[in-house]
């Protein structure tokens, strides 16, 4: 039987001070991403339903503040990329990302190795309406899945159960016009858990938490982890006996940013490394680093 992985790539939450009245993780209503305070470089710490999790290097020897375009490109290649540049890049990748990314994309590697994967995200038809120039300068996740030449999923996806919309709840398409069931967190985290069944290898990226980050208001955030944590918490208990024979979920981000709201910035903080199910240990241990990543997703799907 093949291993499956599904990775959860949540755009700017780090590893912050416990208990800290800055650090939203410490206070809002939920289990999964109230991260004890910060063990040591090899340290790992148990988390609710049977999880694990160790702090990672996000800033990989480059001097600033780890910035998206970078950070991104790092977590989905297993290359270097802000050493590669010699510095943090914010926003969508620039042309040498974006050939880090059209070689070494971790969807790409997967599909080459003769194994299915998917970028679960749903995107609004403006998005083939746009050049394929315009749609290669877009985010790094979508790039990635661009190097693999893997079909987009559509709102219509999306309505049917097969995909779900980075927000996971269609509240912000129903209110730009679009027909789609508005769903709650458990009700998406279950579709997320339900179509990786589907695949050997799945990625979801969710940056409302970045959005909020930058927000500075800790009520917001708490909220957004709140939200998170309800879906994440539904797809791991969905696939309760997946986790217990072949399947594997990962969850990390590309940088600090809402685990400290004395600033509207992002921060210098490890990033959380989270795994659930098969391989979950050996995986948090072995990964110390962002670039260490896609490796260790990789060597679960080897050549």
């Amino acid at each position: 039987m093949g291993k499956r992985t599904i990775l959860i790539f949540v755009d700017g939450i780090g590893w912050g001070e416990a208990d800290s009245d800055a650090n939203p993780c410490s206070r809002y209503p939920g289990e999964l991403f109230r991260l004890p305070a910060l063990p040591s470089k090899k340290g790992v710490v148990d988390l609710a339903l049977n999880g694990l999790a160790r702090p990672i290097d996000a800033l990989l020897g480059v001097d600033g503040v780890p910035q998206s375009a970078t950070g991104q490109a790092t977590l989905l290649s297993g290359v270097n990329a802000q050493g590669k540049l010699g510095k943090h890049l914010t926003g969508f990748p620039n042309p040498v990302l974006r050939e880090i990314l059209r070689e070494h994309s971790l969807l790409k590697i997967l599909t080459d190795r003769g194994r299915r994967a998917c970028f679960l995200n749903a995107f609004r038809p403006l998005f083939w309406e746009i050049s394929s120039e315009q749609q290669w300068r877009l985010s790094a996740t979508t790039v990635a899945n661009l190097a693999a030449g893997l079909p987009f999923f559509t709102l219509d996806d999306v309505a049917a159960g097969q995909s779900v919309y980075q927000e996971f709840t269609n509240e912000d398409l129903r209110q730009r016009g679009f027909d789609v069931p508005l769903r709650t967190p458990q009700e998406a985290g279950r579709i997320l858990a339900r179509q990786a069944r589907e695949y050997d290898f799945t990625l979801f990226e969710y940056f409302q938490t970045d959005k909020a980050g930058h927000s500075g208001e800790v009520g917001r955030c708490a909220e957004e982890l709140a939200r998170l944590d309800v879906f994440v918490g539904a797809a791991l208990r969905e696939l309760e006996r997946d986790l217990g024979q072949d399947t594997l979920v990962v969850l990390t981000s590309d940088h600090g940013n809402l685990e400290d709201c004395s600033t509207r910035r992002h921060t210098v903080n490890p990033v959380p490394l989270m795994a659930w199910g098969d391989g979950a240990r050996a995986l948090v241990a072995a990964v110390g680093r962002l670039d260490e990543v896609t490796p260790a997703i990789l060597a679960r799907h080897p050549a």
